[in-house]
């Protein structure tokens, strides 16, 4: 069955079952590989991408079941035009491994549209279904506070 997605601003036909999990579509018949499996039970958040303006797992999210635009890590920024909160992970070197990133990044940006002055408490919250095996946690909020108050600055 031929299904049309927009990733990342350009559409996308595949022709796959409605079953198959929005993560192999996206990396194995689109090439998109900077979303990574890391459970295949939305349990660690590695594989976070935004449906619209809401962050999901996208190893839970059938093909069938995309109701909106797709935004995966590529489609956030570029190496040359970086959106803020990519810049301010490389700011403050939250990456060790760097597995785990484009979904603490994904989620990080969701965040940031839904509260642009996050909490300790409010980052630590919407950020607790994404692990990240380095501990880079103190970063990762500090991270996520740099890029709040860049966006303020824009």
């Amino acid at each position: 069955m031929s299904t049309s997605l927009k990733i990342n601003g350009k559409t996308h036909d595949v022709d796959l079952p409605e079953d198959v999990p929005l993560l192999w579509v996206l990396r194995d018949e689109i090439g998109l590989t900077g979303t990574k499996y890391g459970c295949g039970v939305a349990a660690c958040g590695a594989c976070t991408v935004h449906i619209g303006d809401t962050a999901v797992r996208s190893c839970q999210v059938a093909l069938g079941d995309v109701w909106d635009d797709v935004t995966t890590i590529e489609g956030l920024g570029t190496p040359e035009t970086m959106a803020v909160i990519q810049s301010a992970w490389v700011e403050h070197q939250v990456a060790q491994c760097g597995y785990c990133q484009s979904g603490q990044i994904m989620q990080a940006a969701a965040l940031l549209a839904e509260n642009d002055s996050p909490t300790d408490e409010d980052i630590d919250l919407a950020m607790q279904g994404n692990l990240c095996r380095c501990g880079t946690y103190p970063r990762i909020r500090a991270a996520i506070h740099a890029a709040s108050a860049k966006m303020k600055e824009v």
